[in-house]
């Protein structure tokens, strides 16, 4: 591909998201024009913060209305742009109707988007926020791979809309996506998969992620008794908004790269915050044990099933990030510090 030219606006869907605002923070801070698609763009308890972010930065942004579920609706804020970031898209595990909660965002949005892309001469490439999930379904598919390790040659083949329902909209809307860039010659796509995202949110107080969850549950005593010792990754949002802008600027970026800093555990990302908080807050230091997971799991929440316990409690997950350190450039932060900083923001914040 040829470069990006940087005086052309960029178009960040979602922008009001958790991993979307610090996109965003990285393209204004290096002077570029945002376009920034968003649901209401005249919510300012929504928008606010990238507002701010713009005043003190040297790049602008500018809002555009769009839905993931109105085809077309991105034609506007798409004119003019180069390059695209695809990141809208629900992260949450607590669903009444995966269907619609989940499918239908992730497949249907994916498909207006990049048929969007095709329809405006001026993109030449488009980034996905993909994830690992549409690689993996629980940390027992990693032992079922070549190596005993997650590559970008891997597909999820485990989830359903009955089970682990978030995973299967991610796997569905990344196929669709490499379906339609296959489609076409204009654009070309890279797409990025990260595992589980932490760290300072540019918008705490109205952020909602499945990881603010996870951290908020490590400090307010859910978790007092013992955490679930599940295996998964962890990246810095930050250092995923920087695979972001690499993915989009660097020409040979290409295929899927797989963003993940640490082959980590629930129980090793709380031992860590344990060693600094534990004094003022009930961040467990030890994991509950796998019977009594089993017992009182599914009583506790209804997405921790015994199968979902089976097949994540005290197993190890690991994946290889070696294409996205040499390809993009790549290199994480500590988990020391992500956790520290994560956790310290929600306090500051009053959210721990």
């Amino acid at each position: 591909m040829e470069n990006i030219d940087k005086s052309k606006p960029v178009l960040v869907t979602g922008a009001t998201g958790y991993v979307a605002g610090w996109i965003v923070k990285k393209l204004l801070d290096e002077g570029l024009i945002v376009h920034a698609a968003v649901r209401n763009p005249d919510n300012k308890s929504k928008i606010g913060h990238l507002e701010r972010l713009a005043v003190d930065s040297p790049g602008s942004i500018r809002f555009f209305k769009a839905d993931l579920l109105d085809e077309g609706s991105y034609a506007e804020a798409m004119e003019n742009c180069e390059l695209v970031y695809h990141t809208a898209s629900p992260f949450t595990l607590d669903v009444k109707d995966p269907q619609k909660e989940l499918i239908d965002p992730a497949l249907k949005g994916t498909r207006n988007v990049l048929n969007q892309a095709t329809k405006t001469p001026s993109v030449k490439r488009v980034v996905v926020t993909s994830s690992c999930a549409a690689i993996y379904t629980d940390a027992s598919d990693v032992h079922q791979t070549p190596n005993g390790i997650l590559t970008e040659e891997i597909w999820n083949t485990t989830a359903s809309l009955e089970y682990q329902p978030y995973s299967y909209s991610k796997t569905l809307a990344e196929k669709e996506a490499w379906k339609i860039a296959e489609s076409q010659n204009q654009w070309d796509l890279v797409t990025l998969n990260p595992c589980l995202v932490l760290g300072p949110a540019t918008n705490p107080k109205t952020a909602t992620s499945e990881s603010f969850t996870i951290l908020k549950q490590l400090g307010d005593g859910t978790l007092k008794m013992g955490v679930p010792n599940l295996g998964i990754g962890v990246v810095d949002v930050r250092d995923l908004a920087q695979a972001h802008f690499n993915a989009g600027f660097l020409p040979e970026a290409n295929g899927r790269n797989i963003i993940c800093a640490h082959s980590s555990s629930m129980l090793e990302m709380a031992k860590i915050l344990h060693l600094k908080y534990g004094d003022k807050y009930k961040v467990p230091s030890s994991a509950l044990p796998k019977w009594l997971l089993m017992l009182i799991g599914p009583l506790v929440n209804k997405s921790i099933t015994r199968k979902f316990i089976r097949n994540n409690v005290n197993i190890t997950w690991k994946a290889d990030n070696s294409k996205g350190r040499k390809e993009l450039n790549m290199s994480y932060r500590p988990l020391q510090e992500t956790l520290h900083e994560s956790f310290q923001d929600m306090i500051d914040h009053q959210l721990i």
